[in-house]
This record gives C-alpha cells, structure tokens and sequence, in this order.
C-alpha cells in the first residue's frame, strides 16, 4: 500500500512515457507488486488456472527484453516488526497488538508462508525470471525497501513498485505501471519533480506518512491531505522531521484543533497531554509515542537491506545468460506450449535485444573516436542480413536474417535501430534491390507485351491498317495535276501524268493544236458522269467542272481537271491514320 492518498497528492508529478524510453536501463522489479497486480486482472478460477497471470508476466519481459532492459527482480523477506499490526488486519486476524508487541524493539520480524498460495506464485515468476536470464535477489525484509536501495546508490536507473512508500526509502526514479502494445508506455514519477515542483523532499514525505498513515503508522485521525500537506510545507523539509523527534505531533494537534475547538491549553504534564489528544484524535489508538514515531523515521531511513557492496548485489548484478531447453520446458509445463511456439514468442526478442546490445558497443567505441568499419569490428555483428522493407503498426522496420541464433532465421526488427547498429547492412541491401529492380524489368518487358498482344498480332494489326491507308490514298499519291478521263459510254478510265500528257490534254496548250480540233470549256455534262475508285468503296463525288474535248473522228470526249482540293486526304483517310496514330501509342510502352 505505502502512504494513503501519496499517488494522489504526487499526481501533479506523473509522467507518461513510451515504453522505448526503458531502452538500454537497468530496472528492479517489485515482483509481488506486479504479481498482485496480475493476479487481480485475472481472479477468475479458470484464469487462475491457465496461469494467465504468468502469461501476462511472461509477455511483460519479453517486451521489455527486446529493449535491452536489463531487470532484476527483487522479492520481500521477512515482516517488519513495526509492520506486524498492518499485516493482522490485511489477513483479517485482527488489528489488536499484543502487550509484548507494544514494545517494538523486543519484537523480531515475521517469517513470511512460503507455502501460501501467492508465495508459490512468486516462485514460478521467479523460475520463469531466471530461464530469460532474470536474476532475482530477496530482500532482508521490504522490496522495495531494496529496489530504492539500488536506485539510490545508481545500481538501477528505476524502480516498478505501486507502494507509494518507495520514496520514503530514498528512490530517485520510481515506474508505478506499464502499458504493452501499441502505443505501449510507463507511469513515471521523479523525485526531482517532486522536489522542485511540489517542495517535498524524503523529510517531507515520511512526515506526511506519520500524519496520513501507512504500513508502519496508523496517522493523526480525521486529518486529510491538504490539511497534512500545508502542515509539512508550513514547518519545512529541513526541520520537519528534528520538529517531530523535539516536539512530537503536538503541534500537528494544535493546528488541528485550533479548526474544529479552539487551541489547546498547553499542559506541563505529560500524562494529561496525552489525554488531550487521544480526545482530539477522537480514536481508540494513542498517537504514536515519542519512541514509536522514532521507530517509524528510522524503519524508513534506515530499513533492513543489502548493502550496496554487499555479495548478494554483486550477483544480481552479474549478468545471466538467457537457457532457451530450460524456457521450453517450463512454458510447456505451466502453459502447455508446444516448443515452436516458445521460440516463435522469445526468439525475436532475444535477438533485437542482442543487436541493440552490438548498437551500443559501436556507439561507444565511436564516441570514444574509434570508429570502425563493420568487418574489423571485433564482435561479430547478429544481424546477417536485409531482407526487405516493412511496415509495422506505421512505423519503418525490416525484416532480416540472423547469424548464430539457433532456431531463428528471420524476424522484423525497427529500422532506426538497423540503421544505428550496422548501416551497412542496409546499403548492401539498397544495392541488390536497385540490381534486382534491373533484372527484372529487362525480364519483364516480354511479360508486359503479352498482357495486350502478341508481337505478331501487333504486326498483322499495323499491316492491315497501312493495307487500307494505302488502298484509301492510292489515287492522292500520283501528282496533284493527273487527269481522269471518262467517258459517257466508256467502261474504263484513263490517267494521265502532267509530265507525260499530250499537248491536246493541255488546256495551256491548245492554241497550239491544229484548226480542226476546236478546244471549248462547257458546264456540266448532259450525259450523267461518275467518278469510279477502283480500289474501294468511297462515297459518290460531287459533280465536277469538265471540259469538252472533240476528237478529229467527232467523237466527244469529257475532260476532268483534278484541282487540288482532289488531293486533299478523304475523312476515311484521316479516321484510319488518327486509329494508327493512337494504337502506335497504345503499344509504345510495350515494344520499347
């Protein structure tokens, strides 16, 4: 629990953070504090037993294994004496201390049940800790007790607890919860936000403990949290706790009473003090005499703890390999999984966990002005290969092959840290993409004209429309000046080229022609002319100017003069040349 109504008087302070921002952190881990937490989103018998709790713990460290966060759990020992009453109640036994137990200090602390339900629920985290490679130090008597410890002395850069309490041990840094998943993140609270935004320090905070209550005081009765923190902000951080030790919480109850009856008479006698303000507590209990409010400073200043040099930190400091048989045969026994499905879950993690690790020696390395190219480097780089681009949740990853992680060939891990462990590795990849890009389109050009038609239907296409241009603008090819003669009878027409006429066609020319054979420009004829295309079918002409020409024998003869309008390109010309013009375009793409 901690302190009553801390989380809220801190909530100013709360931070939420994503959850990469535990990137490359060493972090304790409250375990009974997370397994309660688990333990109540799954209270449900069947939940109880599929283990879901493990489950959820289980996904917890593996998000936070591919982070490079390096964890240690830190499990509770023994009761403290000065807890043992708080403990009665939360077991329902009662909240009476016995005559002996009044006396702290002839008090011994409590053996915890490590046969109890939830013990044996902390010894499989424990188990599961430890086959990820989790060490697990057990405290002397409070977690987090020892979890501020470390954070205190900069053993770990935070701490997840929900006891509020963990400040008044002396953590600095201190996650209350975390969020998986998408958008995945951390409650944070700072101390030096504390401090600097509110004004409490570690004095401050063990005074509002005394005044609000928690695990180790039951606090002044009836007092609230903005009356306790204007009292403790009143008197100062400095001095506050020297006040307590001098004065006890009498000048607590005298501003306290100065609301509700008026101030106090002061009284020499010690015995009538204490009447007075078991009736201004208004409670069965005594407030805490002046040795138990000493007890309660000093079981926070100074708890029960492995000291910061001690063995047992040294080898939870050490870092623990991870034992992949060992993982299989307890998901298997505790969740029924097949081994696949193990690896399929960790593997991943261990993996990116092992390249962010590669990340951070080149970056050191490189802040430290050696900067060495990937092959000379003297640890082997984990990742192999680039195998492509991806896309996950909207963020840039990709996918890569593995060296030397047994069972695992491939897996996606995010882009900017592939693109800070090893950038070669993607410009060796850009490099075959842009190749393969080559290879495949001087493959794929066959491919692509097959999709509309063949090369040699494309060819009988191109024939058959110059066939008929050519069959359309055969008469417009031979000179603009030609001449067609028709006769009124005749069957058949008679071209003449203008290079080739004979004088009498010339109308220039015919003053030249003999006298007999007279030369007249007449209107329309009356015998009914038509112009005929051989080649094929076009619609009729309209009539044209002609001339009559007699020949020597009388016979009359019509003369048309093609003008050059003749020439002009005929509308079923232009339709077929404007289909060519568009289907050339058409297939462009795909011949060239």
């Amino acid at each position: 629990m901690g302190v009553k109504n801390l989380w809220d008087i801190l909530e100013s302070c709360k931070k939420t953070l994503p959850l990469h921002h535990l990137q490359n952190k060493r972090v304790c881990i409250d375990l009974s504090c997370w397994m309660v937490q688990l333990q109540n989103a799954s209270k449900s018998p069947f939940c109880m037993k599929e283990k879901v709790y493990l489950k959820g713990l289980f996904h917890r460290l593996r998000a936070l294994i591919a982070l490079n966060c390096s964890l240690i759990f830190v499990t509770d020992g023994s009761i403290p004496a000065i807890k043992l009453a708080t403990y009665r109640r939360r077991l329902n036994l009662g909240s009476e201390v016995t005559h002996k137990e009044r006396n702290l200090q002839k008090v011994t602390s409590l053996r915890r049940n490590m046969g109890s339900e939830f013990s044996c629920m902390v010894k499989e985290a424990k188990v599961l800790g430890m086959a990820l490679g989790i060490p697990c130090l057990d405290g002397i008597e409070e977690a987090e007790a020892q979890c501020a410890l470390l954070n205190s002395e900069s053993l770990c850069d935070g701490c997840f607890t929900l006891d509020s309490d963990i400040f008044l041990f002396g953590a600095r840094t201190v996650y209350r919860d975390i969020c998986l998943g998408d958008g995945g993140y951390v409650i944070c609270y700072e101390m030096a936000d504390v401090e600097r935004q509110l004004g409490y320090g570690r004095n401050s905070l063990i005074t509002l403990a005394l005044l609000l209550g928690s695990d180790y005081s039951q606090g002044v009765y009836g007092l609230g949290p903005e009356s306790a923190c204007q009292i403790v902000k009143s008197v100062g951080d400095n001095v506050v706790l020297q006040k307590i030790a001098s004065e006890g919480l009498s000048f607590v109850l005298k501003k306290k009473g100065s609301k509700k009856q008026g101030t106090l008479s002061k009284c020499n006698n010690k015995e009538n003090s204490l009447d007075q303000e078991m009736n201004v507590n208004g409670s069965e209990y005594n407030l805490l005499r002046d040795d138990q409010l000493l007890q309660v400073i000093n079981a926070y200043l100074k708890p029960k703890c492995h000291s910061a040099d001690s063995d047992a930190v040294h080898r939870t400091l050490a870092q623990y390999p991870f034992q992949r048989a060992k993982l299989q045969q307890i998901c298997s026994q505790f969740f029924e999984w097949p081994a696949e499905k193990t690896d399929e879950y960790i593997l991943p993690k261990i993996a990116e966990r092992n390249l962010r690790r590669f990340c951070n020696l080149r970056s050191t390395s490189s802040n430290l002005g050696l900067k060495l190219p990937l092959h000379e480097i003297p640890v082997k780089c984990p990742l192999s290969a680039v195998i492509k681009h991806r896309k996950v949740q909207g963020r840039d990853c990709y996918e890569v092959s593995w060296e030397e992680v047994d069972g695992l060939k491939t897996s996606v891990v995010p882009a900017d840290l592939v693109e800070s462990a090893c950038p070669e590795k993607i410009a060796e990849f850009e490099e075959k993409r842009a190749q393969g890009k080559q290879e495949k389109l001087r493959k794929s050009r066959p491919k692509k004209s097959e999709k509309g038609s063949s090369l040699a239907e494309i060819d009988l296409k191109l024939q058959k429309l110059l066939r008929d241009i050519d069959m359309e603008s055969s008469a417009a090819v031979h000179d603009a000046s030609a001449l067609v003669v028709i006769s009124g009878n005749q069957t058949a027409a008679t071209k003449v080229n203008q290079e080739n006429q004979h004088p009498w066609l010339d109308p220039m020319s015919s003053a030249k022609c003999s006298d007999d054979i007279p030369w007249s420009e007449v209107g329309p004829s009356t015998t009914k002319s038509e112009v005929i295309d051989l080649l094929s079918p076009s619609p009729l002409r309209q009539p044209r100017a002609v001339s009559k020409f007699t020949q020597s024998n009388g016979q009359g003869i019509d003369v048309i003069d093609l003008s050059e309008s003749e020439t002009d390109v005929s509308p079923e010309h232009e339709t077929k040349a404007r289909e060519l013009r568009l289907f050339l375009a058409s297939i462009k793409d795909d011949i060239f």
